[in-house]
C-alpha cells in the first residue's frame, strides 16, 4: 500500500455506516473533512478506544517504539504476516486497536515501458460506502497531542486483480466486524482472526486511473478522485 488515502465525508456520515451503539467523544460536527490527499505524518481523524467510550481524535500518522525513534522515518504501515508476532509494534498489539475512516486509497502503477513514469490509480467500494482500515494506535488522554502518539494501518497481500496495482493493501473491515474490532473485551485469537482472515475480498472494489496532480501533497480537491482516461 502506498501512502496516500481520502477521508472526504463528515465524522457523522461515518458513524452512521459503522452503526456502532456505543458513545463516542468527538468535538467535530458534521462538516465534510474533505482531505482527498492524505499524507503520511499529517493528523488524521480515527476511532479508537478510551476507557468505556469511543474517541475520535487527529492522530499523526505513523509509529515507532521509543527504541526506534530517529533511526529511520516511522512505519505509516504494518504487515498483518508479522505484526501479531514481531517484537516492534508489540507495544501496541493487540490492545491499542483502531479504525482508520476512508473513502478509498491511492496505488501508483509503473509504466512497464518507462519505470520512471507512474500511473496513479484510484480504489474505493464498488458501492462507494465508506471504509474502515484496521489500525494500531497510541493515543495518550488529554486535549493536547503527545508527541508518542502515532497510528499504522495493517495492511495485507493483494490478490486477483488487485495485485496488477500494487501486492499490497489496507486491511478493510466490513462493519460487522468493524465494530468487533474496537470490541474492548475481544480475544487476542479472534483480533488475529478478523486482521488475518476477514478484509473485504477483492471482488468488493473498484479502481480506475487519476490524474498525476495527486502526487503533490499540496493539491487537495475533489478532482483528485475524477477518473482520466
Amino acid at each position: 500500500m502506498c501512502g496516500r488515502f481520502v477521508q472526504y465525508q463528515g465524522v457523522a456520515d461515518y458513524l452512521k455506516v459503522l452503526g456502532t451503539d456505543r458513545l463516542v467523544v468527538s468535538g467535530y460536527d458534521n462538516q465534510p473533512i474533505a482531505r482527498y490527499n492524505v499524507a503520511p505524518s499529517t493528523r488524521v481523524n480515527i476511532l479508537h478506544n478510551q476507557q468505556d467510550d469511543l474517541r475520535i481524535d487527529p492522530v499523526r500518522w505513523g509509529w515507532a517504539p521509543f527504541w526506534a525513534k530517529g533511526k529511520r522515518p516511522d512505519p505509516i504501515n504494518a504487515r498483518v504476516e508479522t505484526v501479531t508476532t514481531g517484537k516492534f509494534f508489540k507495544q501496541l498489539w493487540p490492545n491499542n486497536r483502531a479504525l482508520v475512516m476512508a473513502d478509498g486509497w491511492y496505488e501508483w502503477v509503473k509504466d512497464p515501458d518507462d519505470p520512471k513514469m507512474k500511473q496513479p490509480y484510484f480504489i474505493r467500494l464498488k458501492s462507494q460506502a465508506p471504509m474502515f482500515f484496521a489500525a494500531l494506535a497510541e493515543v495518550h488522554p488529554g486535549l493536547e497531542p503527545h508527541e508518542g502518539d502515532g497510528f499504522v494501518i495493517i495492511t495485507a497481500a493483494s490478490d486477483q486483480g488487485m495485485v496488477d496495482i500494487h501486492d499490497r493493501r489496507p486491511v478493510v473491515l466490513a462493519t460487522e466486524h468493524a465494530r468487533e474490532w474496537l470490541d474492548q473485551s475481544l480475544e487476542r485469537e479472534r483480533a488475529e482472526e478478523l486482521a488475518l482472515e476477514f478484509s473485504q475480498p477483492t471482488e468488493d472494489f473498484e479502481w480506475y486511473p487519476v490524474g498525476k496532480a495527486v502526487g503533490n501533497v499540496k493539491n487537495q480537491g475533489p478532482e483528485l478522485i475524477h477518473p482520466v482516461k
